[in-house]
Order: structure tokens, then C-alpha cells, then sequence
């Protein structure tokens, strides 16, 4: 009887190979992007391997080593040649520059010039594009005995890089040290011999490396750096399986509630309750096989078209191979997560009574409750999340914490959170209908269409809870991590208006700031903001020497400093690191010294982590001339007046100009700083969103499938609509209405969830972050969910609506 069991569940598959697809839609998204994981390793460790440049150089010496060193290893016999990597800097009107040591051309060379020519006399160099701009240097522009002759392409533009002969850097830049030397070797001659003679000459201060041994260490760095990237795509992809899972489930569920009358045709003529659940987990099998192998081919195409495709875009990636090995490894999970996805599904549909056989509908009525075993367990799960979470506020920090370590908060505030999130999967059902009382007010005023959707969601909650909780999961990351990111960026740029409050810094090396120049900069209009300050490092505080330095700037001068409140006459603002240091803290009084001067002080206010520009702390300017600080200001800031690149090159030129017969000064470009923290804190928010994606994919790809089976599932009834006057559109927009309800009671309990907990992991990392809300942001993610899920809604919607009634009530 299991066999004649067996072969029925597997002919009715093979009669409807599309219902398989739909069934695991969600296993296929998860192994297409899974194996596309493993083919994007292949990828980046294929294109790192390949991009990381072969050296030309046969040995490789590294070290803090004298110039006077280099003669000697062209002695050595069987080297050609060397390139050593030395600089030095110059300063120039109005700013400093660079100049690197660079072959300029050849196989050791590592700049390549693209207008004019390369440095080949004494005194000349090339510079890069934004240095020529920065500090007009065009091609024939002179200064401090250097002449540009070319411009360059180079690993780097900081807007003061400059390239020049060895000579060059050594002479007149005084370049006394070098930090490595490439070797080109004669033909003939081996890495290993010249590795040895090297390094004798070199002595013990050197570490020499052959080429090939140089190239494997530069390999291996840049593939540790893909390989932590790529652990943290795991873990995001780690949980995008686990939704698949879940909506495996419901989608057997479902699949299985729509055969009742046949599983229960079955059990009356013999088969008993364990065939039956051995056939369907067969089935389940069969479906991830197939489901699996599909998305590992997809995903194969994809990654095989990927080299071409970003040709296109002159990207240069290598391809991934054909890693046959791992491609079955994707299909065998899958087969084995179908499987336990369908173990519970099976169990309960092999429970059904022959006497469902008599139904006239094809499938049982849909459970609205749990069960008291799913009651309790919910409850535990709740108890269990708020005593984490209890404890985990008794654990933050207060002002007067000390040596304060954020791991065991932060793990009890994600266990806590997981805790919430299965309380949400298990007490699903008994949530939904209440929610959907709420939510679905608005729809319902809007006539017949929107009760119809309302009631068809609210009438199997078992099915809308199990959708609606993968959605849950990917909102409540994304929403999470939205609210995190903007507390963490708020604190980000808190610190980066303290370290750089202004554009531009302007400093004096013999700490004198001619007034004149302060009354020049302020008549230029492409400045703004300008304010000079003085500074003091040479102070001491109760007694203890550890390179205290303050400054009396006026925080009410620069736009960026507008939460610094400005200290007032006996008062200090102390930056938080010099605090602990010091031991003291806010209304404390200290002593500062000057020579032979004292000022007794109060702590006013602690400044988190720094005072601006780096210094130690901010005093009252009456307070700084009764230590008999000098009145000549030693630094001055100021910020572009226009915005972007075109802008700050505007302000570096009128700076240079205004400094140009000022010597011992020069140009800090601040907002350089500003703009790489933000991009690089944007790329990983970016990424990170990004990554959670996958789960919302396989969310949304729930969504469909679950809609699609429930449209085969409820052929009848849509027949019935047909048939009592319900028109084609109307049809379609009722149970698209029902799909975006499951993305509006899916995001609704993913936000619920992820933006506490997201302010509480803000909290437990002891940052003083403010607890921000990015609304428009979250609103924007809520809007999308629900787009997304009424489109995946969309093409089932069509399919029903295409059933004429009559064949539509015919249906079993």
C-alpha cells in the first residue's frame, strides 16, 4: 500500500510540474543565491588573484632603511636595476605637496603618464590632476626650485601627490630613508640566488623577499579582505535560507490543505497515516531536487555571463570556473531543507479523517486557532524576550560607568530580539486578525472589493501569519538597520564636526597667524566662515604633563560646531580622552599651569570622543591671555562658500593666493576627511541594506507562490464571484489587495520589532548616540514591501480571473 501510495503523490506531481515550481519558488531563490555566493567567492578571489600586478621586480626589500643603502644593492651581482618607494614634502604657497619616487616608467614603474612627460632633470616632476588643480601647478608652473613638467595617473590623488626621479626626492627633498626597493634581476639570474645575496648586504634590519613570494603575500592580503566581506554575505545569506524555510512550510501547508479530499480518499480505501507521510516527504524531496538544481543552473548562467556583462561597463572581473562541487552541495541542501520543511505539513495532513472523503469541497476548513501547547510556548517565548531585554537595560551604561564592555549587552539585546521574533511565528495566527482589524479599516470602507480582500486574508490567519512573518523578518532588519545607521551617523558626524568643523585649516609653523592674512581671507568670496584661534600645547594640568592642548576658538563661529556651547570665563571643556586621563570630571576644579602661570578652572563640560580639531580641551580666551598665551592667533579655519569639488578648489586657490607671501604657512584640506568617513559609512549602510534584500527577496517570492496556490486552492470560490456579477477586475484587484495585506501586516510586525531593538543595540554600545527615527525612510521601506507583495499578487490575480465561471465551479 506505501508504494501504491507513493507512486500516486509522484504522478500527481508529474502531472503538474508548474504546481512543483510554485511550491518551491522559495527553495529555488534560496539556492540560486546561495551558489551565487559561492560563484561571487570564485569570482573575487579569481579577479583579486588575477588584478593583483605580478612584479617585475625579482626581489623585494622592505624596511625602514638609509637611501645610503641602495648603491650597494646595485652592486649586487645579478641586479639590474631598483626602484626605491621613498617621499618627501615641500611646502608651497598656500599648501604642501607630496613627491614620491617613481621610475615613471618600465616594468618597476607604478604611475603612468598622460600628459607631457615624465621628470628626468633635477627639479622637475609630474603631479596628479586634482594636485595640479588644488595647488595650480599646470604643466609648466614653477615653485620652491620644482617645475611640473607631466601629469600622472597614480595609485592615489589627495590633491597634493606629485612624482619625481629618486634623485629628486633625495636632494632637494631630503628624503633620507626608504621604505621599500624593488629589484629587477638579469636574465638568468634566480629569485632564490639574488634573495640570498640581498640579504647579505641588506643586514638583519631588512626583510627580503623574492618577487613570487612578495606576490603570494599581496594575493593572500587581498583575498583575507574578500574573505571577511564574503563571511559577513554569509551570515545575511544564512538568513534569507532560513525565510525559504519558512516559507517552505506555509507553502506545503497550503499545497497539502488543498489535497485533504484526496489524502483522505486514501486513508478510506487503506493507507494509513505513516505512507501518507512518507509519500509527501518523498514529494518534498523530489521538489528541492529539482527546485535546487534549477537555481544552481540559474545561477551558473548568471555567473558565467558576469565577465562579459561588466566588460560592457569596463569592469574587469574574472570568471568563476564551473565549481561543480559545490553546485551539488547547493542541491543537496536544498533537497535536505525541503525536507525539513515538509516534515510538519506532512505530519499534520497524514492526520486527516476518511470521512473528509465526503466533503464536497476539495479542501478542510482553515484553523483559526493554535492549539494551548502553541499558546504556552508563545508565552515562554515572550517572558523569555522581556527578561533578556530586562536585563539588558540593567546592564547600559551611566555617566558614572567606568571600563564599560558592550559584548554582553549586545548578545542579550539579539537574543532577546530572536526570542520576539519566534513569540511573533508562533502566536502569528492569533495576532493577525487583530492587526488586520486595524489595518484593514481603510480597505474595508472602500466597498465590496475591500471586505472580500479582508475577509480572505483574515479567513485562514494560519497562512496569512506564516507569509507575513518572512516579510516580518526582512523588515525588520532593514528597518533596524535604517534606525541604527542613522543613530551611528548622527554620532559620526558629531566627531567629524570636531575633528574637522571647517573646509580648510590654515596653520602657522612658527605659531604666529599675521593679522593680515585673517582680514584677506575674510574679503574673499569664495571663503566663508573664517575665524582664527590660538593654541597652547605646552600646558600642564594638576601637575601632569601629557601633551595638553587647548585652544580658545569660538564654537559660536563655525555652523558645525552649533552643539558645542562656548565656555565661559573660569570654565574648561575638557575632550573625553584627556578627562579620563586626568581622572576628572564635569564640575570638577583644576589647576592649569603655564610656566609660571596658574588659572584654577571648572570642568564645564566633557566633549565625546575629542575637542575640536583634535585638541585636549577649549578655554575661555580671558583665561588663556591670564596664562600669558600670546595674542597672535596660530591658526585660522574657513569653509567654501559654493558647494562640491568646484567649490572647495575655488577656496584652496583663494587661500594659496592669500598666503602666497606669507611663508611658514600652509593648507589642511578638512572637508577631504568629512567626505571619506561619510562615503565609506554610506558604502557599508549601503551594503549592508543590500545584503538584507535577499531576505525580503525570498519574502516577496513567498508572497507570490503563496497567492498562486491560494488562487489553485480557491478555484471554486472565485467561480462563485464570477458567477454572482463580479466582473474580471474586480477579481484581480481583490486578491492583489490580499497580497499587499500581506506585506502591510508583514511590515507592520517587522517594524514593531526591529526599531526598539535597533535603539536598544544603538544603547548597549555606549556611544551616547541619540536615538533618531528616519520616517521618511522607514515609510519608504513600508510603501515598497507592500508594492512588492501586491505585484508578486499580480499575475496570480490574472491567472483566476481568466477562469470562466462554469469551469471554475466545475473544479474539485
Amino acid at each position: 500500500m506505501s508504494r501504491a501510495v507513493l507512486r500516486t503523490q509522484l504522478a500527481g506531481v508529474a502531472r503538474r510540474p508548474s504546481r512543483l515550481l510554485l511550491t518551491g519558488l522559495a527553495m529555488l531563490v534560496a539556492s540560486f543565491v546561495v551558489y551565487s555566493v559561492v560563484l561571487a567567492y570564485r569570482i573575487a578571489g579569481n579577479t583579486v588573484v588575477d588584478g593583483v600586478k605580478t612584479p617585475a621586480a625579482g626581489v623585494v626589500v622592505e624596511g625602514d632603511l638609509p637611501v645610503s643603502l641602495l648603491p650597494k644593492l646595485d652592486a649586487v651581482p645579478g641586479v639590474a636595476g631598483h626602484a626605491a618607494r621613498m617621499s618627501g614634502s615641500v611646502q608651497l604657497a598656500g599648501g604642501y605637496l607630496d613627491v614620491t619616487a617613481d621610475p615613471g616608467a618600465g616594468p618597476l614603474a607604478d604611475v603612468t603618464v598622460t600628459q607631457g612627460r615624465y621628470p628626468k632633470a633635477d627639479g622637475e616632476i609630474a603631479v596628479t590632476p586634482r594636485t595640479a588643480e588644488r595647488l595650480g601647478l599646470p604643466i609648466g608652473a614653477k615653485a620652491k626650485g620644482l617645475t611640473v613638467v607631466g601629469m600622472v595617473d597614480a595609485p592615489a590623488d589627495w590633491g597634493q601627490n606629485a612624482y619625481s626621479t629618486e634623485r629628486t626626492v633625495t636632494g632637494l627633498l631630503g628624503a633620507e630613508t626608504f621604505g621599500r626597493a624593488d629589484l629587477r634581476l638579469d636574465p638568468g639570474t634566480t629569485q632564490s640566488d639574488a634573495k640570498q645575496a640581498v640579504a647579505l648586504i641588506a643586514g638583519r634590519d631588512a626583510t627580503v623577499l623574492t618577487g613570487d613570494e612578495y606576490h603570494a603575500r599581496e594575493v593572500e592580503s587581498a583575498l583575507n579582505g574578500a574573505r571577511n566581506v564574503l563571511l559577513v554575505v554569509s551570515v545575511f545569506v544564512l538568513i534569507a535560507v532560513v525565510a525559504a524555510v519558512l516559507v517552505a512550510i506555509c507553502t506545503f501547508r497550503i499545497v497539502f490543505a488543498q489535497r485533504m479530499r484526496q489524502l483522505a480518499l486514501l486513508r478510506a480505501v487503506g493507507a494509513g497515516r505513516r505512507s501518507i507521510s512518507r509519500a509527501l516527504a518523498v514529494e518534498g524531496a523530489v521538489t528541492g531536487l529539482v527546485t535546487g538544481g534549477v537555481g544552481v543552473l540559474a545561477a551558473l548562467v548568471l555567473g558565467q555571463v558576469a565577465a562579459p556583462i561588466a566588460a560592457a561597463f569596463d569592469v574587469q572581473i574574472s570568471g568563476p570556473g564551473f565549481p561543480v562541487g559545490e553546485g551539488v552541495a547547493v542541491i543537496a541542501m536544498a533537497v535536505f531543507l525541503t525536507l525539513v520543511a515538509v516534515l510538519s505539513p506532512a505530519r499534520s495532513a497524514a492526520r486527516v479523517s476518511p470521512l473528509e472523503a465526503l466533503r464536497s469541497a476539495g479542501t478542510t476548513g482553515a484553523r483559526r486557532d493554535i492549539g494551548a501547547g502553541r499558546w504556552v510556548l508563545g508565552i515562554l517565548l515572550v517572558l523569555g524576550s522581556a527578561a533578556l531585554a530586562a536585563l539588558v537595560f540593567s546592564l547600559l551604561p551611566t555617566p558614572e560607568t567606568e571600563n564599560y564592555d558592550p559584548l554582553v549587552p549586545l548578545f542579550a539585546t539579539v537574543g532577546s530580539a530572536s526570542l520576539a521574533f519566534f513569540a511573533l511565528a508562533t502566536l502569528g495566527p492569533v495576532l493577525v486578525r487583530p492587526f488586520l482589524a486595524v489595518v484593514g479599516w481603510p480597505l474595508r470602507r472602500l466597498g465590496p472589493l475591500g471586505r472580500l480582500a479582508v475577509g480572505g486574508v483574515g479567513g485562514a490567519p494560519r497562512r496569512a501569519a506564516a507569509v507575513s512573518v518572512v516579510v516580518a523578518l526582512g523588515v525588520s532588519l532593514i528597518g533596524g538597520t535604517l534606525v541604527a545607521g542613522a543613530s551611528l551617523r548622527t554620532v559620526l558626524e558629531q566627531q567629524v564636526a570636531l575633528e574637522a568643523p571647517a573646509d580648510f585649516q590654515v596653520l602657522a609653523d612658527d605659531a604666529k597667524l599675521p593679522a593680515a592674512v585673517v582680514n584677506a581671507a575674510r574679503a574673499r568670496a569664495e571663503l566663508t566662515h573664517v575665524a582664527f584661534f590660538r593654541t597652547s600645547s605646552q600646558l600642564t594640568v594638576n601637575g601632569q604633563e601629557a601633551g595638553f592642548e587647548a585652544s580658545d576658538i569660538d564654537p559660536a563661529a563655525l555652523p558645525r560646531l552649533g552643539d558645542v556651547k562656548p565656555v565661559g570665563p573660569g570654565q574648561i571643556a575638557v575632550a573625553g580622552w584627556a578627562a579620563g586621563y586626568l581622572g576628572v570630571r564635569e564640575g570638577d576644579r583644576i589647576t592649569v599651569r603655564l610656566k609660571d602661570r596658574t588659572a584654577d578652572v571648572t570642568v564645564a563640560a566633557l566633549l565625546e570622543p575629542s575637542a575640536p580639531m583634535g585638541l585636549s580641551a577649549l578655554m575661555n580666551p580671558a583665561d588663556m591671555t591670564r596664562l600669558g598665551v600670546p595674542a597672535t592667533p596660530t591658526r585660522m579655519v574657513a569653509d567654501a562658500a559654493a558647494e562640491g569639488e568646484a567649490g572647495r578648489a575655488a577656496g584652496v586657490k583663494a587661500l594659496r593666493e592669500v598666503l602666497a607671501a606669507q611663508p611658514g604657512l600652509g593648507v589642511d584640506v578638512l572637508a577631504d576627511r568629512r567626505d571619506e568617513l561619510d562615503k565609506a559609512f554610506t558604502l557599508v549602510l549601503a551594503a549592508g541594506v543590500a545584503l538584507i534584500g535577499l531576505t525580503v527577496l525570498v519574502a516577496v517570492v513567498g508572497v507570490g507562490s503563496t497567492s498562486a496556490l491560494s488562487v489553485v486552492e480557491r478555484t471554486r470560490e472565485s467561480g462563485l464571484l464570477r458567477a454572482v456579477g463580479l466582473s474580471r477586475a474586480g477579481l484581480r484587484a481583490m486578491l492583489t489587495a490580499e497580497s499587499s495585506l500581506y506585506g502591510v501586516i508583514g511590515a507592520g510586525f517587522g517594524l514593531a520589532i526591529g526599531v526598539p531593538y535597533a535603539w536598544l543595540a544603538v544603547r548597549t554600545m555606549g556611544l551616547n548616540a541619540p536615538l533618531e527615527f528616519p520616517a521618511g525612510q522607514l515609510a519608504a521601506v513600508f510603501l515598497a514591501l507592500v508594492a512588492f507583495t501586491a505585484l508578486a499578487g499580480v499575475l496570480p490575480a490574472r491567472r483566476a480571473a481568466k477562469v470562466s465561471p462554469v469551469a471554475a465551479l466545475a473544479a474539485d
